[in-house]
C-alpha cells in the first residue's frame, strides 16, 4: 500500500527524550518504523544503546545519554546531537519525573528535581537545539516540537501531586508561548496530555488503575501504543502542519467527562 503523503514522515530526523521506556519508547518505535532517523536519549548510555539496537531492527535508531535533571544536561545532549546532525525535524520532549507525597512531606530537592526535568529541560533543550531545529524548518515543511504534558496538568486528581501537576500545567503554557514565538519561523509547537498509558510512572495492570479507568474513562480502557503513535505521527506530518500551540488530551474522554 502506498504511503499517504499527508502522514508521510520518512526521511526526517527526530530526537525523543526519555525514549527508552513508556510513551517515549512507543513514539520512537512509531517513528523508526516509518522511516524516521530517530535518536533516543536517556540518562544511561548503555540503556539507550540497548533500546536503539532493538529499534534498529525496524529502521534507523541511535542512542544518546544525558541527565536532563542536571543543570548542564540539556546543553550536553544538544551538543552531542549537533556533532551528528545539522538539522532536527522533530523534537519530542518526553523525559519526565515525579515526586510523590503530601504537602507536609514534600522536600525542596524533590520539588526542584521534578521542575528541572519536566519543565526546565523542555525549555532549555529546545533553546540549545534551536540552530538544528531552524535548519530543518521551512514554509513547506515546518519543524515540529512535541511536548509531553499530562492530564495531571489539566485537572486536580484525587491524590496530592503538587509538583508533577504544576510542572505539566506549566509545560502546556510554555507550549503556547513557544508556538507564538516560533510560528513565524516555521516551527510548530504542540503538547500531548496523555491519560493512563503503561509506563514507569503508571502501572495500567494494577487493580487501582484498572478501577480508575473503568470508573472515569468513557472509552473504558487505558491508552495503547497505537494511540500515542497515531497522534505523534499526525503532529509530525503534513496532516498536522496547521496545528500550533495546542494541548491535545489523549485520554479516552477523561477530561471531557469531568
Amino acid at each position: 500500500m502506498a504511503t499517504d503523503p499527508l502522514f508521510d514522515i520518512s526521511g526526517k530526523v527526530a530526537l525523543v527524550t526519555g525514549g527508552t521506556s513508556g510513551i517515549g519508547l512507543m513514539i520512537a518505535r512509531g517513528f523508526v518504523r516509518r522511516g524516521v532517523k530517530t535518536y533516543i536519549a536517556s540518562r544511561d548510555q548503555a540503556r539507550s544503546d540497548e533500546f536503539a539496537a532493538q529499534l534498529s531492527e525496524l529502521g534507523e535508531c541511535y542512542g544518546l545519554a544525558a541527565d536532563l535533571g542536571d543543570e548542564g544536561g540539556p546543553a550536553a545532549l544538544a551538543a552531542t546531537f549537533a556533532e551528528r546532525e545539522g538539522a532536527l525535524d522533530i523534537l519530542v520532549n518526553n523525559a519526565g519525573a515525579n515526586a510523590r507525597g503530601s504537602i507536609e512531606e514534600m522536600m525542596i530537592d524533590a520539588w526542584n528535581m521534578v521542575m528541572r526535568v519536566n519543565l526546565g529541560a523542555v525549555f532549555f533543550l529546545t533553546q540549545q537545539l534551536l540552530p538544528q531545529i531552524k535548519a530543518a524548518a521551512s514554509a513547506e515543511s515546518p519543524a515540529r516540537i512535541i511536548n509531553l504534558g499530562s492530564i495531571g496538568g489539566l485537572h486536580i486528581p484525587n491524590w496530592e501531586a503538587h509538583p508533577y501537576g504544576a510542572s505539566k500545567a506549566a509545560v502546556h503554557h510554555l507550549t503556547r508561548s513557544l508556538a507564538k514565538r516560533f510560528g513565524p519561523e516555521h516551527i510548530r509547537v504542540n503538547a500531548i496530555a496523555p491519560g493512563p498509558f503503561h509506563s514507569r510512572l503508571t502501572d495500567t495492570t494494577s487493580e487501582a488503575v484498572k478501577k480508575s479507568v473503568a470508573t472515569y474513562i468513557p472509552a473504558g480502557r487505558p491508552g495503547t501504543e497505537e494511540d500515542i503513535e497515531g497522534l505523534s505521527v499526525f503532529l509530525a506530518s503534513r496532516a498536522g502542519a496547521f496545528v500550533n500551540g495546542s494541548t491535545i488530551a489523549l485520554d479516552g474522554g477523561y477530561i471531557a467527562a469531568l
